[in-house]
């Protein structure tokens, strides 16, 4: 199995066990009225954004998710203010949908993910 399959698995595996608690921290997020396009980023080293959920070494998983917001990836401009209507037309329903930003290494790409056991999509 290659490196990306073998991070793509322990991504599933986390993304299983931890769906119910990254779906109440969206619709926190929507709720509270503090974005209404929440993004988890998964990352396995530090990142300085977003709000620390899961820890590996706490939650026994394979990465780490932080809570963000389209709002916050604009202010730190990883995404264009030009690209901002462009990213809400991709963005999934968060209802069903997770956005994940997940870094590795050099790499970063988003992924939307379904809640609970359905697979990954691009």
């Amino acid at each position: 199995m290659s490196k990306e399959s073998n991070l793509l698995e322990a991504l599933r595996k986390d993304l299983k066990k931890f769906s119910a608690v990254l779906k109440q921290a969206s619709t926190t997020i929507i709720d509270e009225d503090v974005s209404k396009y929440p993004i988890f980023i998964v990352h396995r080293h530090s990142v300085n954004m977003g709000i620390p959920l899961i820890e590996p070494k706490k939650y026994e998983s394979n990465w780490s998710f932080n809570a963000s917001t389209l709002e916050e990836f604009v202010s730190k401009n990883l995404i264009e203010n030009a690209k901002v209507e462009d990213f809400k037309k991709i963005y999934k329903t968060p209802d069903e949908f997770l956005c994940l930003f997940v870094v590795e290494d050099n790499d970063a790409n988003f992924i939307f993910a379904p809640y609970a056991s359905r697979e990954l999509n691009n």
